[in-house]
């Protein structure tokens, strides 16, 4: 019997542990995600320290290298010790990012994006019913920051999400910041893009910072998260009706964990005064 996310969740960070900031807090943590890459297939102290987050915390995965739109073979390895954290932590999904990541078995340390077709989409829905398969867990993919367009696209980003999605049958993890990141850097308007978004699909939702590197805007995952995004997430949430799961992502520059779960707490207080009524 899985257990459904619920509320306000950080990302695991090795740094949280090995000071032992967050196993010492008495703070509110709705869950934990973890990046299967910095965690599995490994013994040890990690393992111990992972074990010890699983008795306290609900975890679901977050990978970062599946290549679900790759051509290269998945990873089995990988898949399998998925399956064995999510059986674990009774995980209801694990996730990983719409995108591809390594081309003739050689990791490309990126996640770049793919042509927005119609053959792309029928590809990843059967590399996600493989991995599906696999694991033991439905998989959820997430919207994916980029900062330039595949050639030979003949669908928007929007398009080609609601197209995966409904192909695959499969949820969307939904990365507000990246929503916002890519509307400055390719010109679009992100509430209409909300607008677009399967909605009902969304079983989790990413929140991150950025940086403004010359006239582009990078997805850095540095904190704290700006005004704007905050914004953006509490329309989500107007339109959604319902506190989606919502992951804080704080990835360099970590600072005291105490500082990431200020920023939970901050999501959470966003969402509450939606739902109970006021203006998004």
């Amino acid at each position: 019997m899985t257990k459904e996310l619920a509320g306000v969740g950080i990302g695991l960070r090795p740094r949280f542990v090995d000071r032992d900031d967050l196993l010492r807090t008495s703070r509110r943590i709705d869950f934990l995600e973890v990046v299967p890459e910095n965690w599995l297939l490994r013994g040890g102290r990690r393992q111990m320290q992972l074990q010890e987050c699983l008795r306290r915390w609900p975890t679901v995965p977050h990978g970062v290298s599946l290549n679900i739109g790759g051509i290269d073979p998945l990873d089995g390895a990988m898949l399998d010790a998925i399956g064995e954290l999510c059986v674990q932590s009774d995980a209801p999904f694990f996730s990983d990012h719409l995108v591809y990541s390594s081309v003739a078995g050689q990791p490309l340390h990126d996640l770049l994006p793919l042509p927005f077709t119609q053959e792309v989409v029928d590809h990843v829905a059967a590399r996600v019913d493989a991995a599906q398969r696999r694991v033991g867990r439905p998989l959820v993919l997430e919207n994916a920051t980029f900062y330039a367009h595949m050639p030979g696209s003949t669908m928007s980003e929007a398009e080609f999400l609601r197209s995966v999605c409904a192909t695959a049958d499969c949820g969307m993890l939904l990365d507000v910041n990246n929503v916002y990141v890519n509307s400055l850097n390719h010109r679009f308007d992100p509430y209409r893009f909300i607008d677009q978004m399967p909605l009902e699909r969304v079983r989790q939702i990413h929140l991150a910072g950025h940086t403004l590197v010359g006239q582009t805007v990078i997805d850095t995952h540095i904190g704290p998260i700006v005004s704007a995004v905050w914004t953006l997430y509490r329309y989500t949430i107007a339109k959604a009706g319902r506190l989606i799961p919502t992951l804080i992502e704080w990835d360099d520059e970590i600072p005291h964990v105490d500082e990431v779960l200020a920023e939970a707490e901050r999501a959470r207080a966003h969402a509450m005064s939606v739902l109970s009524g006021e203006s998004p």
